[in-house]
């Protein structure tokens, strides 16, 4: 049986992916949330009787709460959905963007490395990182087009500025260093849209489907 590391899992999309993973997976699932504006246990009410489900408040900027997540429950797979959210509010304060979205990023991604570097050399090559970013990072679209993953970054906003800086950095953070037990990563760049338990306007793209396929498939 493998553990899940559910990464903003109280949150709108992140706990619809809950839902989905215990309804099609035998896994268990550690979900990591800070329980911000944006989170909600309330979201979590029916998975949280589920036995498979261990629910950790921590903030993935907090190196040591991570390390104690990942000793303790020894994910295969990370899919990270914890960010701060929402155009408007990155303007009126950008330091918690940066703080949450570039270097809590920065910080799973290293806490992840070291980890999987101590992994035997099957469960390390298994391994998995997915990071949910957002289509935010390529722009303004217009009133038609498309983008697809060979759209140039051209983030105008401080939350897409700091999503775009969390791709950045999980790419090589995650390729780069195969020496050092890198772990094989993806990146979904979802589009926006909302739902009953969203506030406002959420990132959501089928990511639950997505997210599962993609770790179940070894995509990279």
């Amino acid at each position: 049986m493998a553990t899940l590391l559910i990464t903003g899992g109280a949150g709108f999309i992140g706990s619809n992916l809950v839902h989905y993973a215990l309804a099609h997976t035998a896994d268990r699932i550690v979900v990591v949330d800070k329980l911000t504006y944006a989170g909600s246990l309330l979201n979590l009410e029916s998975p949280l009787k589920d036995p498979r489900v261990t629910f950790v408040q921590a903030d993935i900027a907090d190196r040591d709460a991570m390390a104690r997540v990942f000793s303790e429950h020894q994910p295969s797979a990370v899919l990270n959905l914890a960010a701060e959210t929402h155009v408007d509010r990155s303007i009126d304060g950008p330091r918690l963007f940066v703080d949450t979205n570039i270097v809590g990023t920065l910080t799973l991604l290293e806490t992840a490395r070291e980890f999987v570097s101590r992994l035997p050399a099957a469960a390390r090559d298994t391994f998995r990182f997915l990071h949910v970013s957002t289509d935010e990072v390529y722009g303004s679209l217009g009133d038609d087009g498309q983008f697809s993953e060979e759209t140039a970054y051209a983030p105008n906003s401080p939350y897409a500025a700091s999503k775009a800086g969390a791709d950045r950095i999980t790419a090589p953070a995650c390729c780069s260093s195969s020496r050092k037990g890198a772990s094989a990563k993806s990146i979904m760049s979802v589009v926006g849209t909302n739902g009953p338990t969203s506030r406002s306007w959420t990132a959501f793209a089928m990511p639950s489907t997505s997210c599962v396929r993609r770790l179940r498939a070894g995509v990279r």
